[in-house]
C-alpha cells in the first residue's frame, strides 16, 4: 500500500508541475511535509528551491510590497473609470476609421484575390498536403500532443478526487481555485468516470504495454488527421466547382457584350459622320447671321452717332433691327436645339471602347466650337470698337458697360438656349428700358462652362470662409459684448464649413467664449446657434468639435459658463449618437451636479430630465437613481425644487420603476435619522432611542418626506390599475370601498402596490417618528401631513378599516384587522411595543402621529374628541396604562394644538377636566393648560384659558392650586394685555396670601420666566413682592427651605436686572431687596452672593467700601444708605439735577461705567444666561415650532 501510495503521489506530482498548477503544487508540498513524507515531496523541494524559476530578489520585492488603503484604492479606481471613459470613447472613433479603410481595402482587393484564388488554392493543396506528410514523417509514437479539454477535465477530476481520499483537503482547495475554466463538481458521465479513477488508470497503464499503448495512439492520430484532410479536399473540391461555374457564366456574359458592342460602335461611327456634316452646315448658317448682326450693329451705331436730334427715327431704325435679330436668334436657337437633341439621342459607347478614331473626332469638334465663340467674341468687340485701355467711350458703350454692371446675373439667362420664348421676352425688356444695343452686345457673350463656374465658385467662397476664419478672432474682442451676439451667424458659417479642423476647434472654442459672463438671454442665443450648427454638421462633428468645448468649460471660474456646459448637455444629445448620450454626456452631467453654484446644479438637474428621454436603454438607471436622490437632498431650495418637479417625474416615467424608487426613499429617510447620534448614552432608556438631528439631517428627512408625499399620486393610480377586484368607484376621493377592502381581506389574490403602504410605509414612518426628539414638530408636521393626504386619497373606509388599526397597535392599544388578510398580521402586531420603555416611547413619538395625521384626517372631527375624552377623562388609575405616561400624552396634545381647528374641541375637554371631581384629572389639565397657551390667541386665553386656571386656583387642595400657579406664568409670559395682566396680578396676589413657603417660590418663578416678554406693571409688580417678602424677617429654622427661598429671590433680581428698571424702583425695593438677602450669608449660594454683590456694585454706582457701609448692621457699621441716595450717591445726584443745577457731585459718583458695558458684564458674570435657557426657554421654543 505505501508503495501504491507513493506511486499515486508522485502521478499527482508530475501532472499538477505538467499542467502549471503551481498554488495546488505549494500547498501538497506543505501538507506532505505536514504528514512527515519527506520522501514524496523531494521534487516538489527541488522545483520551488530552483532560483531559475523562483528569483530571491523577486520574492522580496513582493513581500515588501506595501498594502494599498481603501482610499487610495478608491481614488485610483475612479481614475481608471473616467480613463475607461475617454478611451472608450477614443476607441469608438478608431474603430470606426479602421471600418471605413477596410472596407475601401476590400474592395480594391476583390478583383485581385478573384484572379489568384485558384491558383492560391492549388498551391494551398499541395503545400498543405506536404506539410502534413512531413509531420507524419517527423511524429513519434512517444508525443500524444497536447491534452484536450474532456482529456483535461477527466484528470483533473481524477486528481481532485484522489486529494480528498488522501486527506489532502487544504490542496484540494487550492486546487479548485486554481482551475477556473471547469466545474470539478460536475464529471460528465463519460468512460473515464469511475470511482477512484486514478488508482483505476494507474493499474490500466501498468498492465499494458508501452509499445501497444503507442501504437493505439499513433493510429488515433493518424485517422484524424486522414478525416481532416479528407473534409479540406470535399471543401476545395466545392470551391474550385463554385469558381469554374462563375466563370463560364462570366466568358459567356462577356462575349455577348462584346458582340453588342461592336454593333454599337459601328452605328456611333455613321453617327459621328452625319454629326459632323451637320457642323459644317451649321458653321455655314452661323458666320452668314455673324455678317448681318455686324451689319446692323454698325448701321445702328452710325444711326446713333450722326442723328442724335432725331430720336423717333432712331427708335424705328432699333425697333425694326430688333426685329430681325429676333427673327434671326430664333432661328439659330433651333438649329442649336436640333443640334443638341442629336447629340443627346447619340450613345455614349465612345468612351466605353476607347476608339482612338472617336476620342480625335470629338476633340476637334470642341475645339472648332471653342474657337467659333472666341471668334464671335472678338468680332463683336471689335466691331463695337470697344477700347479696354481707354478712357475715351462712347455715350453707347458708357451706357452698355454701366447697365452690364446692373445686370451681370440676368445675362446668362438671356441666353440660354432652353426657351425660344424667354429669351424674345428678355429682349424686350431691354428694348424697353432703351439699352436695346446692349443685349444685343451681351447675348453675343459666350456663356461659361457650368463646371468651370462651380470650381470658380467654389476656391473663391473656400478664400472667403479663410479670411473670415482668421479674421473673426481678432474682431471679437473689439465688439462691445451686448452686440457680440451679432457675429454668431459669421462664426457658425465660418465652423460650417472650414475645412481644417484645428481651424474649426478654434471657431468653436471662440462661440462658447463669445461673452465672458453671458446672462440669462445672452445663454439662450449662444445655446440656439449651438443647436443649429449641430443640425447642420451633423453627429459626428457634433460629438469631436461641441462636445470636447463643453468638457472644457466644466470646471470655468465663472458659473455662467458652466451654466452653458449644463444647458447644452440637455439641448445638444439630440444630435449625437444614443451610445454617447448615456455616457459621455451623463458623465459631464455627474460632473455639473457637483458644482458649488446652485444655478449650475439647478440647470444640470432640468437637463438631466430632457436627456433621459433620448437614452437608447435603461442600463444606466441605478447610476441616474442615485444623481436623483444627490439632487433632491441639495441644500439650495431652487435646486429641491427642479429636482421634485421635473427630474423625479423624468425618472418615473424612464425608468418605470416607481416600487425601487419607493423603497429606496424609504430606506434613505430611516438612514438619514439612524445616523445621528442618540440624546443619551444610558443603554436602555427612551433618549438612548431618540436621535440629536442635525442640520443636514434634518433638510434631508423634510425634503424626502415632501417627495414622498408627491408620488403618493402614482402610488395610488398603482393601486387602482393593479386592482385584482372590479369596482367602481363613486368618487374621486372615495375609491377604496369597505366592500372592497372585505374582498382584499380574504387574502385570495395578492396586491402588492396596495399592501405597500400599510406593511412597508406605515411602519417605517413609524420607526422614523419613535427617533426623533419631541423638539422636532416640523418633521411630526410633515409626517401628518402625508398621513392626512393618504386619507383623502384612498378614502375614509381605507382610513378607518385599515390606517387606525395600525397606528393603535403601533401604540399599544388593542384593534380590530378584520379588514386585513391573516398573512400579514404577524407584521403588523409585530408593531406593538414590547417592554416599558418601548411603550412610553410609542406613546411619545407616534400618538402625536395618531392624533394629527390618522385622527386629524377631513371627517374625522368627532373620532379626534371622542378619542381625546377616552384618554384624558377616563379614571386614571393604576390599571389605565395612560396614566403612566401623562407628560408624553400632555406633549402629544400640545402638538394637536398646532392646527387651530383643534383648540375648541381641547379647550372644552380641558374644561371637563376642571369641573371633575378628580385631583390628578385637575393637576392634568393645568399641565395642558399650561403647554398650548403658546398656539391660542388672547381672546381664546381670556375667555377660556384664565377663568379655568383662576377656577384651578381656587381648588382647595394645595397640589392643584400649585399646579396653576405655572400655568399663571406661562400666560403671562406670551400675552401682554393689560386686562390679562391684571387678572394674573390679582390670583398671584391671592396665592401670595396664602403664605404657604410652596406657594411663594412657585410665584416668584413662575413670574421670573415671564419677566424677559412681560410688560412693565408685572415687572414693577413682581419687583414690589420681594422687596416685601425680603423684608419679611425669615422665621425658619430649616436652612434647606432658607436657602430655596433665597434662590428664588436672587434668580428674580437677576433676571429683573437684566431689564430696564426706573430709577425710583431700584432706589426703593430693588437695592433694599438685594440689601436684606445679603443679610442672610449662609442661605446664599456663593455664586448668587458674588452676583448680587456686583449687582449692588453697578445699581449704586459707589465701589465696594461704600457696600459695606450700606449693609450698615450686619457688618457692625451704620446702616444708614444716605451715601447711596442722599445728595452725594449716583440716584440722588440725577434726582436733584433735575431740580437745581447747583447741586455737590462726589468725584467717585461722577463717572460711572456706561450702561451697555456694565449691563453686558452683569448678565455674563452673574451667569444669567444660563437661568434664562432653563426656565424660559423651553416654552419659548415650543411657540417657535
Amino acid at each position: 500500500m505505501d508503495v501504491e501510495r507513493s506511486s499515486l503521489c508522485n502521478c499527482v506530482v508530475n501532472f499538477l508541475l505538467e499542467e502549471n498548477y503551481v498554488l495546488t503544487a505549494f500547498e501538497l508540498l506543505h501538507e506532505l511535509l505536514d504528514d512527515g513524507r519527506d520522501d514524496q515531496a523531494i521534487r516538489l523541494k527541488q522545483y520551488f528551491s530552483d532560483p531559475s524559476l523562483f528569483p530571491p530578489d523577486l520574492i522580496s520585492r513582493l513581500s515588501s510590497l506595501r498594502v494599498a488603503d481603501a482610499q487610495t484604492l478608491l481614488e485610483e479606481k475612479e481614475a481608471a473609470v473616467e480613463k475607461l471613459a475617454i478611451s472608450d470613447y477614443e476607441l469608438r472613433l478608431a474603430q470606426e476609421d479602421i471600418l471605413k479603410l477596410r472596407s475601401e481595402l476590400q474592395k480594391k482587393a476583390e478583383n485581385l484575390n478573384e484572379l489568384n484564388a485558384a491558383a492560391t488554392l492549388s498551391g494551398d493543396v499541395s503545400v498543405n498536403g506536404g506539410q502534413k506528410i512531413e509531420q507524419k514523417k517527423k511524429s513519434f509514437f512517444t508525443d500524444l500532443g497536447p491534452l484536450k479539454e474532456t482529456e483535461r477535465q477527466d484528470l483533473n477530476c481524477a486528481v481532485k478526487e484522489y486529494l480528498l481520499l488522501a486527506g489532502y483537503r487544504l490542496t484540494a482547495m487550492t486546487f479548485y481555485e486554481e482551475v477556473t475554466d471547469q466545474d470539478l463538481d460536475n464529471w460528465h458521465n463519460t468512460p473515464a468516470s469511475v470511482p477512484d479513477a486514478l488508482r483505476h488508470y494507474y493499474y490500466h497503464y501498468l498492465s499494458s504495454t508501452s509499445e501497444a499503448a503507442e501504437e493505439k495512439f499513433s493510429l488515433l492520430r493518424e485517422n484524424e488527421t486522414l478525416l481532416n484532410a479528407n473534409k479540406s479536399l470535399n471543401q476545395e473540391n466545392e470551391n474550385l466547382s463554385k469558381n469554374k461555374d462563375l466563370a463560364d457564366a462570366q466568358i459567356v456574359t462577356l462575349t455577348k457584350s462584346l458582340d453588342a458592342m461592336q454593333k454599337d460602335l459601328k452605328d456611333k461611327e455613321k453617327q459621328v459622320h452625319v454629326l459632323k456634316q451637320s457642323l459644317e452646315h451649321q458653321r455655314k448658317e452661323l458666320n452668314d447671321c455673324r455678317a448681318e448682326i455686324t451689319s446692323l450693329k454698325m448701321h445702328t451705331e452710325g444711326s446713333h452717332l450722326g442723328n442724335n436730334l432725331v430720336v423717333s427715327d432712331t427708335d424705328n431704325v432699333q425697333s425694326e433691327s430688333l426685329e430681325k435679330y429676333k427673327e434671326e436668334i430664333k432661328k439659330l436657337l433651333k438649329e442649336n436645339e436640333l443640334l443638341k437633341e442629336k447629340n443627346i439621342k447619340a450613345p455614349e459607347s465612345e468612351n466605353f471602347v476607347g476608339s482612338e478614331n472617336g476620342n480625335l473626332m470629338t476633340d476637334d469638334k470642341a475645339v472648332e466650337i471653342h474657337e467659333d465663340r472666341g471668334e464671335v467674341s472678338n468680332r463683336v468687340d471689335v466691331d463695337l470698337g470697344v477700347e479696354h485701355n481707354g478712357n475715351a467711350q462712347s455715350p453707347v458703350v458708357q451706357t452698355l458697360n454701366q447697365y452690364a454692371d446692373k445686370r451681370e446675373d440676368t445675362l446668362p439667362e438671356l441666353f440660354h438656349p432652353a426657351d425660344t420664348n424667354s429669351v424674345v421676352e428678355n429682349i424686350k425688356n431691354v428694348s424697353e428700358q432703351n439699352v436695346g444695343l446692349q443685349a444685343v452686345d451681351s447675348s453675343l457673350l459666350v456663356k461659361p462652362d457650368s463646371v468651370n463656374d462651380e470650381a470658380i465658385s467654389e476656391r473663391t467662397g473656400l478664400g472667403t470662409i479663410q479670411i473670415l476664419a482668421d479674421a473673426l478672432p481678432k474682431i471679437v474682442p473689439y465688439v462691445l459684448i451686448n452686440h457680440r451676439e451679432e457675429l454668431l451667424p459669421l462664426i457658425m458659417c465660418a465652423i460650417e464649413r472650414h475645412p481644417d479642423s484645428s481651424t474649426r476647434d478654434s471657431l468653436t472654442h471662440t462661440l462658447f467664449n463669445l461673452i465672458k459672463r453671458p446672462d440669462e438671454q445672452q445663454r439662450r442665443i449662444i445655446m440656439d446657434a449651438c443647436v443649429s450648427l449641430a443640425k447642420n454638421v451633423g453627429e459626428m462633428r457634433t460629438e469631436t468639435e461641441l462636445l470636447p468645448q463643453c468638457w472644457e468649460q466644466i470646471s470655468h471660474t465663472y458659473e455662467e459658463r458652466r451654466l452653458l456646459v449644463a444647458q447644452s448637455c440637455g439641448e445638444l444629445a439630440d444630435f449625437v449618437r444614443p451610445e454617447i448620450r448615456d455616457s459621455l454626456i451623463l458623465s459631464i452631467v455627474q460632473q455639473l451636479i457637483e458644482d458649488s453654484a446652485s444655478v449650475v446644479r439647478e440647470a444640470a438637474a432640468r437637463n438631466l430630465a430632457m436627456l433621459l428621454p433620448l437614452f437608447p436603454n435603461i442600463d444606466k438607471y441605478f447610476k441616474v437613481e442615485d444623481m436623483m436622490f444627490q439632487l433632491v437632498c441639495d441644500l439650495s431650495g431652487v435646486v429641491v425644487e427642479t429636482a421634485l418637479t421635473e427630474l423625479v417625474p423624468a425618472v418615473l416615467k424612464w425608468g418605470n420603476k416607481l416600487d425601487h424608487v419607493l423603497r429606496v426613499l424609504l430606506s434613505h429617510i430611516t438612514n438619514s435619522a439612524l445616523r445621528c447620534p442618540p440624546l443619551s448614552g444610558v443603554e436602555g432608556s427612551v433618549e438612548s432611542n431618540l436621535r440629536v438631528l442635525g442640520e443636514r439631517e434634518r433638510w434631508n428627512i423634510d425634503i424626502l418626506l415632501r417627495m414622498l408625499t408627491e408620488l403618493l399620486a402614482l402610488v395610488h393610480k398603482k393601486v387602482i390599475e393593479t386592482c385584482p377586484f372590479s369596482f367602481t368607484p363613486e368618487t374621486n376621493q372615495a375609491v377604496l370601498s369597505t366592500a372592497l377592502l372585505e374582498l382584499y381581506a380574504r387574502g385570495q389574490v395578492e396586491w402588492d402596490a396596495f399592501e405597500w403602504m400599510h406593511v412597508e410605509c406605515f411602519p417605517n414612518l413609524i420607526q422614523l417618528a419613535c427617533l426623533l426628539p419631541q423638539k422636532e414638530d416640523n418633521l411630526r408636521s410633515r409626517i401628518s401631513k402625508f398621513l392626512i393626504v393618504v386619507s383623502e386619497s384612498f378614502g375614509d373606509s381605507y382610513n378607518t378599516c385599515i390606517m387606525l388599526p395600525v397606528f393603535l397597535i403601533a401604540i399599544g392599544d388593542d384593534a380590530d384587522l378584520a379588514f386585513l388578510p391573516t398573512s400579514i398580521h404577524s407584521k403588523i402586531r409585530g408593531l406593538r411595543p414590547r417592554s416599558a420603555v418601548a411603550a412610553r416611547l410609542s406613546t411619545m413619538c407616534v400618538l402625536p402621529l395618531l392624533l394629527a395625521g390618522v385622527l386629524g384626517a377631513p371627517g374625522k372631527h368627532e373620532q379626534l374628541a371622542k378619542y381625546l375624552r377616552k384618554l384624558l377623562l377616563e379614571d386614571n388609575s393604576v390599571h389605565n396604562p395612560s396614566a403612566k405616561h401623562i407628560p408624553e400624552i400632555v406633549n402629544a396634545i400640545r402638538f394637536i394644538c398646532i392646527y387651530e381647528e383643534n383648540h375648541g374641541m381641547i379647550v372644552n375637554i380641558l374644561w371637563e377636566m376642571v369641573v371633575s371631581s378628580n385631583a390628578s384629572m385637575k393637576i392634568n389639565a393645568a399641565k395642558l393648560l399650561k403647554v398650548i397657551v403658546p398656539y391660542i390667541d388672547a381672546k381664546v386665553a381670556s375667555t377660556h384659558v384664565l377663568p379655568a386656571l383662576v377656577t384651578l386656583g381656587s381648588d382647595q387642595n394645595l397640589n392643584v392650586k400649585y399646579a396653576s400657579i405655572d400655568a399663571f406664568g406661562a400666560v403671562a409670559q406670551h400675552f401682554k394685555n393689560e386686562m390679562i395682566v391684571d387678572k394674573i396680578r390679582v390670583q398671584m396676589d391671592a396665592f401670595l396670601e396664602d403664605g404657604s413657603h410652596e406657594a411663594t417660590i412657585a410665584v416668584i418663578r413662575a413670574l421670573v420666566v415671564a419677566v424677559p416678554h412681560t410688560t412693565e406693571r408685572l415687572r414693577d409688580y413682581l419687583l414690589s413682592k420681594i422687596s416685601q417678602l425680603t423684608a419679611t424677617p425669615n422665621s425658619a429654622s430649616d436652612l434647606m427651605r432658607r436657602r430655596e427661598r433665597a434662590n428664588a429671590f436672587c434668580e428674580a433680581i437677576r433676571a429683573l436686572d437684566a431689564t430696564d428698571l426706573p430709577a425710583n424702583g431700584i432706589r426703593d425695593s430693588f437695592l433694599p431687596a438685594i440689601q436684606n438677602l445679603l443679610k442672610d450669608p449662609d442661605a446664599l449660594d456663593p455664586a448668587h452672593k458674588e452676583a448680587l454683590e456686583i449687582i449692588m456694585k453697578e445699581r449704586s454706582g459707589g465701589t465696594f467700601e461704600t457696600i459695606s457701609k450700606v449693609m450698615g448692621a450686619h457688618i457692625g457699621l451704620p446702616s444708614s444708605v444716605t451715601s447711596f441716595f442722599g445728595e452725594g450717591g449716583l440716584l440722588g445726584k440725577k434726582e436733584t439735577a433735575e431740580l437745581s443745577s447747583e447741586a455737590t457731585v462726589s468725584p467717585k459718583a461722577a463717572s460711572p461705567s456706561p450702561v451697555e458695558d456694565t449691563r453686558f458684564k452683569r448678565i455674563m458674570m452673574g451667569n444669567f444666561s444660563e437661568m434664562l435657557r432653563g426656565k424660559a426657554k423651553a416654552p419659548e421654543e415650543g411657540h417657535n415650532q
